[in-house]
This record gives C-alpha cells, sequence and structure tokens, in this order.
C-alpha cells in the first residue's frame, strides 16, 4: 500500500489512477471512461505524448515510500496540508534544476527524496539526522 500526495493531502496510491495526464479517482465516471478506453486501440504516439508530459501533470502531488510513512509514523512527524505543498513545491525546484536526488530539510525534519520519481523516500527528525553522511545526494533544499 502506498500514498501519494495529491495537492497537499495524503490519498491512497490505489484509489487513484493517471489518464492522459489526469488524475481520477476510483469510481467515478472519468475513472469508468478511462478504464473503458484501455481495451480501445492505443497509438504509441499518444502513450509517448503521455509519458513526456507526465511531469508536467504531476507537479502538484508526490509520493511518500512505505519506508518513509514509517519513519515518519514512528518518530512522531506530522506535516499539514500547508507542509506537504511547501515539500511538493521543493521538489518541483529541484526537478526544475536538473536534480535526481535531494536532501530537503524543513521543519528540522531530513527527507531523503528521489526527485525522479517524486518520492519521499526516507525521513528523520533533528537528532538522529546529526552527526549522519548523506550519500548519492546530487542536490540540498532548505526551507
Amino acid at each position: 500500500m502506498g500514498f501519494k500526495v495529491i495537492n497537499g493531502k495524503l490519498q491512497l496510491i490505489q484509489d487513484y489512477k493517471i489518464s492522459n495526464g489526469n488524475i481520477l479517482k476510483n469510481n467515478t465516471s472519468a475513472y469508468k471512461k478511462a478504464n473503458n478506453n484501455l481495451n480501445k486501440n492505443i497509438k504509441f504516439k499518444d502513450v509517448l505524448n503521455n509519458e513526456v508530459h507526465k511531469n508536467l501533470s504531476n507537479s502538484n502531488m508526490f509520493n511518500i515510500s512505505n519506508h518513509a510513512l514509517t519513519r515518519l509514523r514512528d518518530r512522531n512527524i506530522n506535516f499539514n496540508e500547508v507542509d506537504m505543498k511547501n515539500i511538493n513545491e521543493a521538489i518541483n525546484k529541484a526537478y526544475k534544476k536538473g536534480s535526481r536526488d535531494c536532501l530537503i530539510l524543513y521543519k528540522r525534519v531530513a527527507l531523503v527524496t528521489s526527485i525522479e520519481n517524486r518520492t519521499v523516500i526516507t525521513a528523520m527528525d533533528e537528532n538522529e539526522s546529526k552527526d549522519n553522511v548523506f550519500t548519492n545526494i546530487d542536490s540540498t533544499i532548505i526551507l
């Protein structure tokens, strides 16, 4: 079970689907229409265009890995909707600069993030991040 942050709100991944660059919630008419269209002839050009523009449509969401979610819960770290939007903006900035793996420092929390996958990989609080060496990170954003 994974999670996505869509417009600053935590959502179960299984409740949503991306079709033609649009985020669709399960059991809505648009979702059912997209599912019906899956069996129709799909042109390679359309698939390629969707993949090329995927990052543009995903600029308002990011994933939180199960590992990161567990760490956030274990360490009693809670983010509200504004926090999620700020983290998302940091991911967008890193993406625009060409970053691949980023350390985001936000409210005394260190978030190791895969920018390419728009996924928070792990999280640690201020005490745990002291005296640690973060490797394979090509950028850092301090919020």
